[in-house]
């Protein structure tokens, strides 16, 4: 079930309603059941990986709380030990299960293309059949999300759940199940066991941010995305002016494309009355690709940064060694990007951030230093624009992997966007296409309602006008909205990673 759809729009209302009139002791139940149903919608014989996620997860936090039991009433270092290796198995098994689920459904054609052009390389009369398997939605987060559990419990941050019904809620909470944000078991479990009163506050401010949501996916994102296939789909016919205004285009729509799921589903849950965590901070605009992923995507960069990142060795005998912690940045991008899908353009996505980042860690003690030199520091603003254009400019150039089709298709592109020719006759082609220019008026407006709203909280402004001012702007907005959004259902992007 997409949340752009009829379907929602009627699940929701009817799921709100009942939620509020059943009695606290069985509302985690019946959000169980409509989390599951929402899941089914879309195909429902993989709610089977679902629930074998969540019993896999939840017997080893079980097992793993034993074992931290018995270590506190056992002083013996033997016995510390023992316990301690146990819980190590337990994860471990707990991980290898559930990243075995994911790599067969997710990657296992891509690894089986692989060694076949390595076989037919070599002349090797081997060939590993294709596998028609539909990649079940949603399967990246909730995994992630349940292994981030695991660890928690096996570091003693989170305490093992016991109630098997409200951990599957906690896995298959149906605002986030399909793309997050991936939240942390210390954070959601604890709002699961919460008493919600109905508060006609959240439910206002929830809506007015599923609007926002809607807005971005819906008038912009999909508008885009038509443009940008025609390009990206169609490489060999294109020349240099179209490959840039796709390549910046892409952003765009996968920002509001991505963001905008991510509104609909905090605000969703906000009208639950439970609170999700922010996954995007106007990444747009940032200054630095570390800073880019500081606000991109904020829930996996920092499930790799807390769970992956620090767990891999950068420090030996109290001394940081700093070849250690590149190669860490390097690992940990290289599995984003692959996180990101089963296209060895994804993993060169990552591998590309992953140098920006150590350029950027390298270099910036002299760049630093060039800014001082040249007196750029004393003209702070010509600072800050200057990198977020280079940024962006740097963050378009991974998009040519990322978006393309394949290898081929990321050099074809590169290559034709060299091709400097017609360009006047290309602006006014694009120009004159009427729904990419609407486009380009409408992120116009969100980058202002966004800067506005960062300084002055422009939805705190509006509630301050009267009631009939302010409503009346609301409603506009839904009708806006009606009449130039893109209304078809289109699946959100994320949906494929």
């Amino acid at each position: 079930m997409l949340f752009n759809s009829i379907e929602y729009l009627i699940f929701f209302p009817v799921v709100v309603a009942l939620y509020y009139i059943i009695s606290h002791k069985w509302r985690w139940l019946f959000l169980l059941i409509a989390s599951y149903y929402f899941y089914m919608c879309w195909k429902a014989e993989y709610i089977v990986l679902i629930i074998a996620t969540t019993l896999v997860v939840y017997y080893t936090g079980i097992l793993m709380g034993r074992g931290n039991a018995r270590s506190k009433e056992r002083k013996a270092r033997s016995e510390e030990r023992r316990a301690k290796s146990g819980k190590r198995m337990y994860l471990i098994l707990c991980i290898i299960i559930n990243l075995g689920i994911l790599a067969f459904f997710k990657y296992v054609n891509l690894f089986g293309d692989s060694f076949n052009f390595f076989f037919k390389e070599f002349n090797i009369l081997y060939r590993f059949p294709e596998l028609n398997i539909l990649v079940p939605v949603g399967l990246s987060f909730y995994t992630f999300q349940s292994i981030g559990y695991t660890i928690d419990v096996y570091r003693g941050v989170t305490t093992p759940e016991t109630h098997p019904g409200k951990f599957a809620l906690f896995v298959a909470f149906f605002p986030q199940l399909l793309s997050g944000p991936i939240e942390r078991s210390r954070r959601l479990l604890p709002q699961i066991h919460e008493k919600k009163e109905f508060s006609e506050e959240l439910l206002v401010s929830g809506l007015k941010l599923m609007v926002w949501g809607f807005f971005k996916k819906l008038v912009i994102a999909d508008r885009l995305g038509t443009f940008v296939s025609s390009v990206y789909d169609n490489p060999t016919g294109q020349s240099s002016v179209p490959i840039i205004a796709a390549t910046v285009l892409f952003a765009f729509q996968l920002y509001c494309d991505f963001s905008g799921y991510t509104d609909i589903a905090r605000g969703s849950a906000r009208v639950l009355g439970f609170d999700l965590m922010i996954n995007f901070n106007r990444p747009l605009i940032a200054k630095s690709i570390t800073e880019f992923w500081q606000r991109w995507h904020i829930s996996l960069t920092s499930w790799f940064r807390d769970y992956l990142f620090f767990s891999l060795p950068y420090i030996r005998k109290n001394k940081i060694i700093h070849w250690r912690i590149y190669l860490n940045m390097l690992i940990t991008f290289l599995l984003i990007g692959l996180w990101h899908g089963a296209k060895w353009t994804f993993v060169f996505f990552g591998l590309i951030q992953g140098f920006y980042m150590i350029t950027e860690a390298v270099t910036q003690k002299y760049r630093h230093r060039i800014n001082q030199t040249l007196k750029f520091d004393k003209i702070p603003k010509l600072v800050n624009i200057g990198s977020t254009c280079i940024t962006f400019a740097l963050l378009c150039f991974s998009i040519l992997f990322f978006r393309a089709n394949s290898f081929s298709d990321s050099f074809l592109l590169i290559g034709r966007s060299f091709h400097f020719t017609n360009i006047a006759g290309s602006i006014m082609d694009i120009l004159g296409n009427n729904e990419v220019t609407f486009a380009i008026l409408q992120i116009i407006i969100l980058l202002v309602v966004e800067q506005y709203h960062a300084k002055h909280n422009l939805i705190k402004w509006v509630g301050n006008r009267p009631v009939y001012l302010s409503w009346t702007i609301y409603i506009a907005f839904v009708f806006y909205i009606l009449i130039f959004g893109i209304l078809s259902k289109k699946e959100f992007l994320y949906f494929q990673f």
